[in-house]
């Protein structure tokens, strides 16, 4: 039986949850390795072959060779193993975390000494198409939130 998952109709969340960590599980192995130094070496030598060397979707490669952590992230990947692709790039979870948003890190920063986001503002997708919520069994994706 599945659970109600009632976070679907949340903008711009993606939470990790049981079925997301099983879509993510190679992505997060793959971020994980990155915690050797000869794994980051190979890795930043070719990061096509050492991808490849994983189980994981197409998708989650080209994420990945994006840089694109919203789309790792919606691929299953956890933001805590993701960060050791910040790490091995020399990037900051500040930066990381930045680019996430679309802002810079400097901005960012500022954004979050200040208290963070607004509460403001479309807090259900349902709410900003008119519509009743609808379990939907995907993951809650709304850019720009």
């Amino acid at each position: 039986m599945a659970l109600e998952k009632p976070y679907l109709d949340v903008p711009g969340t993606v939470v990790f949850d049981a079925d997301q960590s099983r879509k993510g599980y190679w992505l997060n192995q793959f971020c994980m390795s990155l915690m050797q130094a000869d794994n980051r070496a190979r890795f930043k030598a070719d990061e096509r072959a050492y991808l490849d060397g994983w189980d994981m979707t197409e998708e989650q490669k080209q994420a990945v060779m994006a840089r694109d952590l919203n789309w790792c992230i919606r691929t299953g990947g956890n933001i805590y193993f993701l960060a050791k692709i910040g790490a091995t790039d020399g990037k900051s979870f500040q930066q990381m975390a930045g680019s996430m948003t679309g802002m810079s890190e400097e901005a960012y920063r500022a954004m979050m000494i200040a208290g963070g986001r607004s509460v403001e503002g479309c807090r259900f997708m349902h709410e900003a198409a008119g519509t009743p919520a609808q379990p939907t069994g995907g993951i809650a994706i709304h850019e720009g939130v």
